[in-house]
């Protein structure tokens, strides 16, 4: 990486790195990831076991929470189905990586190398100080960086990742930069929660607003993304709305006596069908349009 790239370039990305290094002691997260060593800063999908709300209230809790990281942890699967076969000797991106969680299962499951960007300097120190402890070091590294400019040579990535952290760039900006980073063939996963304008015209909702003071994030249209992964040569070979299937982890968490308030935000905005969860993987065309704006 070169001294050229400027990490933090705008009053956005200054407020938003303000935003994280104030919850260096974030509770949810650290407690949940304590339980095995793997810390996630993203959502689930899929049913949850209901008993956990019926047992007796002094060990309830503790269920919640251990079923809430389980979710979690198996939400990566949505990124290795969509990575398809992986060789051990690829090298991935994991955009936004935070405290490493997704970045380690990916290896751990696959074998290869995996290189995580972040501008949240202590989930860099973080995850670092994991990947040493997990013997991993070598393998699974993590840069301090600009996910939408990180410096990396071109097509130096047979695949990149990036897993509900969509919602905090410029999407024709960080596509333009994955199509810059990705071999010719090679394959972008995203998962994300997006607007969806089939529904509401202007992708404006009340739970949208909500979830975006929440987060300091600014989540985009759905058609947003299929217009900047198209702008940028990235074909999608599958689409999947998980919408229905992320409602189950927010009722869970409206549970949790760690519940933050923006709960029922994900709640009215999934049920009402304005905010939609994704899994797209799309493919780099051999001699693709990039596009780093909406033109």
């Amino acid at each position: 990486m070169t001294a050229e790239y400027e990490i933090i370039r705008n009053e956005y990305e200054q407020q938003l790195h303000s935003h994280w290094a104030a919850k260096q002691h974030d509770d949810i997260n650290l407690l949940l990831g304590a339980m095995d060593g793997l810390y996630h800063h993203h959502y689930a999908v899929g049913d949850f076991d209901r008993t956990v709300l019926t047992v007796p209230a002094d060990q309830r809790q503790q269920l919640i929470l251990r079923e809430m990281h389980r979710m979690e942890s198996e939400q990566v699967e949505l990124i290795l189905d969509g990575l398809g076969a992986v060789p051990a000797n690829a090298r991935v991106l994991d955009a936004g990586s935070g405290r490493g969680g997704t970045s380690f299962i990916l290896h751990d499951r696959l074998g290869c190398r995996v290189d995580g960007v972040n501008f949240c300097e202590h989930h860099i120190a973080f995850s670092r100080k994991l990947a040493e402890a997990r013997g991993c070091g070598d393998s699974v590294r993590f840069h301090y960086a600009n996910m939408t400019a990180t410096g990396f040579p071109d097509a130096s990535y047979q695949y990149v990742v990036s897993n509900e952290t969509t919602m905090y760039v410029d999407l024709f900006e960080a596509f333009h930069e994955f199509a810059r980073l990705l071999e010719p063939g090679g394959r972008y996963v995203l998962v994300t929660w997006c607007a969806n304008d089939a529904v509401a015209a202007s992708g404006a909702s009340p739970e949208i607003d909500a979830i975006n003071d929440h987060y300091v994030c600014r989540i985009h249209p759905r058609s947003t993304y299929m217009r900047a992964l198209a702008a940028n040569g990235l074909v999608p070979s599958k689409v999947r709305d998980l919408t229905a299937e992320a409602i189950p982890y927010w009722e869970l968490r409206s549970h949790s006596e760690l519940r933050t308030g923006v709960e029922s935000a994900f709640l009215q905005g999934y049920r009402s069908n304005r905010l939609n969860y994704l899994l797209v993987a799309a493919e780099l065309a051999q001699s693709p349009p990039r596009v780093s704006h909406e033109g």
